[in-house]
């Protein structure tokens, strides 16, 4: 017997699985806005210069300096219960003859996560790398 959608979100909110999408999910995007944040100091009035925008307003981009270790730590905290909620979380056993099917976002998230990675570990390397590949 094929189980009803409102007869599967019962079962998934027994379980406490209901909003699991949605909030590894919603980690994806903290940790994304985060990750610009990080990087708004060094790495965006970099990449804005590269494609053309600039600006007076782009200097004020470099008060948020002080800033970037709060935006790294609250970009690590969302990385780490995203991957944790993507990759390390048991999943709900499926009963037989049930329907189980992944998520249709798990993918964009796994996407969105790994992105904001690479941009937290950039705005983390900048600093570093920057006057060597400036010549400085």
């Amino acid at each position: 017997m094929i189980k009803s959608s409102a007869a599967a979100s019962a079962t998934a909110a027994q379980d406490g699985t209901a909003g699991q999408p949605k909030r590894a999910g919603l980690a994806a995007i903290g940790a994304g806005v985060s990750a610009i944040l990080a990087s708004s100091c060094c790495i965006l009035p970099l990449v804005l210069f590269s494609v053309g925008a600039g600006g007076v307003w782009i200097g004020n981009l470099t008060a948020l300096a002080p800033y970037q270790p709060m935006f790294v730590a609250a970009g690590a905290g969302f990385l780490g219960y995203g991957f944790y909620s993507v990759y390390r979380k048991p999943k709900a056993a499926c009963a037989d003859g049930a329907s189980c099917g992944r998520s249709l976002p798990h993918r964009a998230v796994k996407t969105g996560l790994w992105a904001a990675t690479a941009l937290i570990a950039a705005a983390l390397a900048f600093p570093y790398v920057a006057p060597r590949l400036l010549g400085v």
